[in-house]
């Protein structure tokens, strides 16, 4: 009997999807996208092949008609879904929400031709109920969301494929222009740019520390007799200079002698006392933007990480004999919207979790994004009764710290305010001359915690955790003395210490991750589904490298944005690229007619900006190589300058040659290359390899080197080049950024050299061991299989015996390790002889067997927990069975599982 096909993306929707259906539907994935544009020669099609723009894909000589294939590794896929269609009544295109997923879908119907109804269907939540609902409500292809995911494609393709030849030509091979990725680039490099041009400065103020009520709180010198007292903003970023003429500039002896002064005019007096209410408002519900933001800030999570976890969490997964639906709505969003079904579920949760003074009526937001429509909800639970602390023993650490974040996020946005009381005192002394010198404390007492509630990490004791947050000043009022020493009376002020404090100003920080992307979301470049990528991709253009959390550019990154910013402006305009996205945003609601905006956008330009083939071809021969100028050597007035080469950036001296060229390190920040580093770098290539001793064993000389990948020690001479003839390169080995290339002693250089060290051999398959260091640090492995060195092991002393050790331990994957202390065994199981353990879970004390978890009830002491007692919570957690969705008006406890796989 037929029976209706429905298409998702992925197989493990798929599955998720054939529980809810059962046998009413067949369901099948299309595994992502199955036709784009040809990626490489071989794809493209033979009736465009002979064609001048054959390469792009796109007739940009007509009008503008894009020609798909269907890669090679999703034939086999696509066949499957013919084949599935055949026995089909009806078709069901259940790609993602977003204009990416429409445009899935439409591929789907355009490749697979369906003679039966096709029909869309639209789902933010991976429940059985979002799933019926989105089949009862099924309806038409958005062909204006198909075209304005076309029109992106089409665009990007042209930008990439006209642009980036120049840059292989001009700068070096390899390289990649992107419509969004080249503005990323130039927001990287514009702040690094910043920072070169930055002067540091210094000033000085001073700290007092006083004492009273208990309390010990800090006041900063603000104000000399009625001059404000400099900070760093009064600071001109690029000379050095102080900008305001108004303020008091306290140099380090000058600052001491205030001090001295203020020492010997005591008692001071508290001159003024201002306490202002004030609230503290939730932040809204996350959008896709947001909350990679509060991840990379939070957690450390890079966007990539970050959505990959969020994607598990909407899809669902198998975990264990079972498996659990959407924990979280659509995870590509830029809506800060909750349905009213979702503030209902929050509304009663609060109000059972936190009391009735925590919910004051439903909040909702607007979204600031333009035309945000690429779904229309925030993300948010799809079951806001599970609590972080239900799913400890069902999510894996990336997993429940994502989930523990959104859950966290959309409750608070539907609680009240927070209601604070905000203090600043004014304490003024004299200083040696008489002069009046005012010293400011802010105080924050927090009178009702509102939404705070819902970031208190457990529920047990939530004021203790809040306390935290507070910093509650003595009581004062004004004329007050502040005395010498600490009085008898316990309630008074009294000076700790006084403290000169030197400062210097900062240069801009480097974007990190979340930076760059609330920068990006702000201009309104790019969307929810292209952050990831766009970071991704600039990585491995080699257009960045991290330190930290922050995103530094490459010398490559300086060279192209040098070339694109002078010759092809608006390109890499953020204001132009913006425009762009509203044009998009335009063709998706049918205000807008695709052809004529790619057609402005490619040949005819369009408001004063030209096409972009014209300028190409107007440009191009007037492109020199691009040069970053780092300043003059001052003993030759020759100029210093960074060139990128074949194999990478190098400095320059002069016209270069012998003794005035010499590599960069990959990881050398553009903005900490000074003339002097650059000097350096060019003594150290002339002078050449520098001799630590002789190898013992070897007799050959050990010499210190520096290569792109920066320094390294060597065992013996580089052989001269031969013509023809491959030389065999001697020992090397990387110095650790732990250790001075500069200070390497020749033992040291040995202990590298000796790595990676033969073990011996497995004495159950005799595989040889070894041991050596890595990107990670040291590590021992066979074959295929790595253990990290745990504190304690020395990979130049690893012995075999405790090398297998750590081979035969579990691995520890970088992703889901979560710790969880064993508090003590409280002995076997008589069932089945299986050890029983008190655990210290995150979210509190749980007993286990290794099967089966059970939390030990609130108010239950763990320290006198008794076996029998262990045994009979998991006797009722094992009768409880496999943690289902609650129903509704049901209680909060459990995590959700499906049926048991037969």
């Amino acid at each position: 009997m037929a029976k209706p096909l429905v298409i998702v993306e992925s197989p493990a929707k798929a599955k998720t999807l054939s529980r809810f259906l059962g046998d009413e539907y067949r369901i099948e994935a299309s595994y992502g996208h199955v036709r784009d544009l040809p990626e490489k020669a071989s794809e493209v099609p033979a009736e465009i092949r002979k064609q001048a723009w054959g390469r792009l894909g796109v007739d940009v000589e007509g009008d503008f008609t894009p020609y798909y294939v269907i890669p090679a590794d999703k034939k086999k896929q696509v066949l499957a879904l013919k084949a599935a269609l055949k026995d089909a009544s009806a078709l069901f295109l259940a790609t993602d929400p977003d204009r990416e997923g429409e445009s899935i879908s439409w591929h789907l119907r355009e490749i697979l031709k369906p003679k039966v109804p096709v029909r869309r269907i639209v789902f933010h939540e991976i429940t059985e109920d979002a799933i019926r609902e989105a089949l009862a409500t099924a309806h038409d292809l958005d062909e204006n969301l198909v075209k304005a995911q076309e029109s992106r494609r089409i665009l990007d393709r042209l930008y990439g494929y006209t642009l980036s030849p120049v840059l292989w030509k001009k700068v070096a091979t390899g390289l990649s222009a992107g419509r969004v990725q080249s503005v990323a680039v130039r927001l990287i490099v514009e702040r690094e740019e910043a920072r070169r041009a930055f002067r540091t400065s210094a000033y000085w103020d001073i700290e007092a520390r006083l004492t009273g009520g208990g309390r010990e709180f800090g006041a900063t010198l603000v104000r000399v007799d009625d001059e404000r007292v400099a900070t760093g903003k009064d600071f001109d970023s690029s000379t050095g200079l102080l900008a305001n003429q108004k303020v008091r500039h306290l140099n380090e002896a000058s600052a001491r002698r205030l001090a001295d002064g203020l020492r010997t005019h005591l008692p001071w007096k508290v001159t003024s006392v201002d306490a202002r209410p004030g609230v503290e408002r939730p932040a809204p519900p996350f959008t896709t933007s947001t909350l990679t933001q509060e991840a990379s800030r939070k957690l450390g999570f890079s966007t990539e990480r970050t959505m990959q976890v969020a994607q598990r969490l909407f899809q669902g997964m198998e975990i264990g004999n079972g498996e659990i639906e959407g924990l979280i709505t659509y995870h590509r969003t830029d809506s800060t919207t909750l349905s009213e079904k979702a503030i209902h579920e929050a509304e009663r949760v609060i109000r059972a979790m936190f009391g009735d003074d925590y919910y004051t009526g439903p909040r909702r937001y607007q979204t600031r994004v333009k035309n945000a429509q690429e779904a229309h909800e925030a993300i948010r639970p799809t079951d806001f009764r599970l609590a972080p602390k239900d799913l400890e023993h069902v999510l894996d650490v990336d997993e429940l710290r994502i989930y523990e974040l959104v859950w966290k996020r959309t409750m608070a946005s539907q609680m009240p305010d927070a209601r604070v009381l905000k203090t600043t005192v004014e304490i003024t002394g004299r200083g040696p001359d008489g002069e009046a010198c005012a010293f400011t404390a802010g105080g924050k007492a927090i009178e009702f915690a509102g939404f705070r509630r819902a970031y208190v990490e457990g529920s047990d004791d939530p004021d203790a955790e809040l306390a935290d947050q507070e910093s509650i000043l003595p009581s004062m009022k004004e004329g007050d003395a502040i005395a010498a020493v600490k009085s008898p009376d316990p309630t008074a002020v009294a000076l700790a210490a006084l403290e000169p404090k030197g400062h210097e100003t900062q240069p801009p920080a480097r974007y990190t991750e979340a930076a760059l992307i609330k920068e990006l979301e702000q201009a309104g470049i790019g969307r929810p589904s292209t952050y990831a990528p766009t970071i991704a991709t600039i990585e491995r253009r080699g257009y960045m490298f991290r330190q930290g959390k922050a995103l530094v550019p490459s010398f490559s990154a300086f060279a192209v944005t040098q070339l694109l910013r002078k010759h092809f402006g608006d390109y890499v305009d953020v204001g132009f690229t913006a425009e762009m996205e509203e044009d998009l945003d335009q063709i998706s609601n049918g205000e807008r007619d695709a052809l004529s905006f790619i057609r402005a956008f490619y040949r005819d330009g369009e408001g004063g900006h030209p096409g972009l083939e014209p300028m190409v071809r107007r440009e191009e021969p007037d492109i020199d190589y691009p040069v970053i100028d780092i300043g003059a050597d001052a003993a030759t007035n020759e100029p210093l300058r960074v060139r990128v080469g074949r194999y990478g950036p190098f400095i320059q001296r002069g016209e270069g040659g012998t003794g005035n060229t010499a590599t960069l390190p990959k990881t050398l920040p553009p903005a900490d290359l000074t003339i002097e580093k650059a000097l350096a770098l060019l003594k150290a290539k002339a002078e050449g390899p520098r001799e630590l001793g002789a190898d013992p064993a070897s007799g050959l000389t050990v010499y210190v080197q520096h290569g792109r990948f920066g320094h390294y020690v060597q065992l013996g001479a580089t052989p001269e080049k031969v013509k023809g003839k491959k030389p065999e390169m001697p020992k090397r080995a990387s110095i650790p950024a732990t250790m001075s290339a500069a200070a390497i002693t020749l033992g040291e250089a040995l202990k590298l050299l000796s790595l990676p060290r033969d073990l011996g051999a497995h004495p159950g398959d005799g595989e040889i061991i070894v041991a050596s260091l890595g990107r990670f640090g040291p590590y021992v492995k066979k074959g295929d299989e790595f253990r990290s060195l745990e504190d304690g092991d020395d990979v130049h002393t690893i012995t075999l015996e405790r090398a297998l050790e750590l081979l035969a331990a579990p691995k520890k994957s970088r992703r889901r390790t979560m710790t969880r202390t064993v508090l003590r065994s409280l002995g076997a199981s008589p069932a089945g002889g299986a050890e029983v353990k008190l655990m210290d879970g995150r979210y509190g004390p749980y007993v286990t067997d290794g099967q089966v978890n059970a939390s030990l009830p609130k108010n239950a002491d763990a320290s006198a927990l008794t076996l029998a007692e262990a045994l009979d919570l998991l006797k009722a957690r094992a009768a409880a069975g496999p943690s289902k969705r609650p129903a509704r008006g049901g209680s909060f406890g459990g995590a959700r599982r499906g049926k048991k796989k037969s």
